[in-house]
């Protein structure tokens, strides 16, 4: 993989975590990559790389959370041919492409338990098998990990491997959301709008008027740096007259007629007079005796279904109006079986 990338910031937390990333890419180790969705974790990936003794070997990219669960020990580690229905010729995995090179194990934490275990092995004794081989084969790869959730919570819930992570947590490195690094706002937005009006034939770049500054710099960016330089593209390509970029729309869906959710749209129950406490919201439907942990299960997947179908089953959208990362929505949608709904 071959692309010219820039990393963009001068606050002190930010090349704080630069510096960090810098100096272990030197070492042979594993790395994490902490950090929320859009800070730049596949950057930082490219910076280990390009600074490593690999610099000239491959750098190979899996995103962990865009393949079915069935098929991720597939494309890490390769099959033969024969090796389960479709397998109609041989194939090698992630780390045989990477084999001298760096692994860049995006979303990390959504790996399946069968997995972890193989990777662990991975990491350890720089060997994997092919699905359906017999010998195992010896690869010499450097793992970059990322992930936007908190692994020794994970560990504590069950659900990441201990050993895996002490194997792979030589270095952490956490890049700070672009909240926390208020000062690199218009500059990233100066870059971006730039690069933009230049793609889109622009004779000169005139910057950003006041109210424009004002909306880019008040508002907290959930989605961090790749939020950001959506709404300045947009921006720029929407602006039509002389001058400075004055006007900044945050939300694209932002319109008055725009379709109003199932939920919101249903009549709400009246307020209790003054003085009198109001009912409890009704309890989930129960066809007989159940547990506890049963009618919370009940309600959970109630919940889930319902925030799916009012977004139009996009699970990022549905994460983000749950108040739940993504990978968390996803865990909550394999518990509940609705991984595939919609």
């Amino acid at each position: 993989m071959e692309r010219t990338t820039q990393v963009i910031g001068q606050s002190g937390a930010f090349l704080d975590a630069l510096e960090r990333a810098s100096r272990a890419a030197a070492l042979d180790r594993p790395v994490l990559v902490i950090g929320e969705r859009g800070t730049g974790k596949e950057l930082v990936a490219e910076r280990l790389h390009r600074l490593s003794p690999r610099w000239d070997q491959p750098l190979v990219i899996m995103n962990c959370a865009a393949l079915p669960e069935t098929l991720i020990e597939a494309e890490l580690f390769g099959h033969e041919a024969g090796a389960f229905t479709g397998a109609t010729r041989a194939r090698a995995g992630r780390f045989e492409e990477a084999d001298g090179g760096t692994l860049f194990l995006d979303e990390l934490g959504t790996l399946s338990m069968a997995a972890q275990e193989r990777l662990l092995r991975a990491v350890e004794y720089g060997e994997v098998t092919r699905i359906g081989a017999s010998r195992p084969m010896q690869v010499d790869v450097r793992i970059v990990g990322a992930t936007n959730e908190h692994l020794p919570a994970r560990v504590e819930a069950g659900t990441f491997r201990a050993d895996l992570l002490d194997r792979l947590s030589f270095e952490v490195v956490t890049l700070p959301p672009l909240r926390a690094r208020p000062g690199d706002i218009m500059e990233l937005a100066d870059f971006f709008g730039r690069r933009m009006a230049s793609e889109i034939g622009r004779d000169r770049w005139e910057g950003f008027g006041a109210n424009a500054i004002d909306a880019l710099v008040d508002y907290q960016w959930p989605g961090n740096v790749r939020e950001l330089r959506n709404v300045v593209e947009r921006a720029v390509y929407r602006w039509e007259r002389a001058g400075p970029i004055d006007a900044i729309e945050i939300d694209p869906f932002a319109s008055p007629h725009r379709p109003v959710p199932a939920a919101a749209s249903a009549p709400r129950p009246a307020a209790a007079p003054a003085g009198e406490p109001m009912a409890p919201p009704p309890a989930p439907r129960d066809d007989g005796a159940a547990s506890f942990k049963d009618r919370v299960a009940r309600f959970e997947r109630e919940v889930l279904t319902r925030a799916l179908a009012e977004h139009r089953f996009n699970q990022r959208t549905t994460a983000d109006a749950l108040g739940l990362t993504y990978d968390q929505l996803r865990h909550a949608l394999r518990r509940h079986g609705l991984l595939n709904a919609g």
